[in-house]
């Protein structure tokens, strides 16, 4: 697992209502992805790279958390090399829901 091979403990579980689970959480529909985790208090969708993250947790910007919407080929964990993730559109989830970029 990829958060993992970066020194994250990471806890899975499945959840069947995992759509209801990422609204609860302010994550809206057009930032969803494959998997939701929470990482320090913010929802972090799909497959964000792990700087982007640590961006995240250094800064702690008043926002739900981070995306990368759908699942790129080639985002972190998906294939592809380190050198290509930094092209991959990695979104700051902001509490009304809306979206910008996240350079990192």
């Amino acid at each position: 697992m990829y958060l993992r091979s970066k020194g994250a403990t990471v806890a899975v579980t499945d959840d069947l209502e995992r759509a209801e689970f990422r609204a609860s959480l302010g994550v809206p529909d057009s930032a969803a992805s494959c998997h939701t985790a929470l990482i320090d208090g913010y929802a972090i969708e799909g497959h964000v790279p792990v700087e982007a993250i640590r961006r995240l947790v250094t800064e702690r910007p008043d926002a739900v958390g981070l995306a990368l919407p759908g699942m790129p080929v080639d985002s972190p964990g998906m294939g592809g090399d380190e050198g290509s993730w930094a092209d991959q559109p990695v979104v700051l989830v902001h509490r009304d829901g809306s979206l910008t970029g996240y350079p990192y």
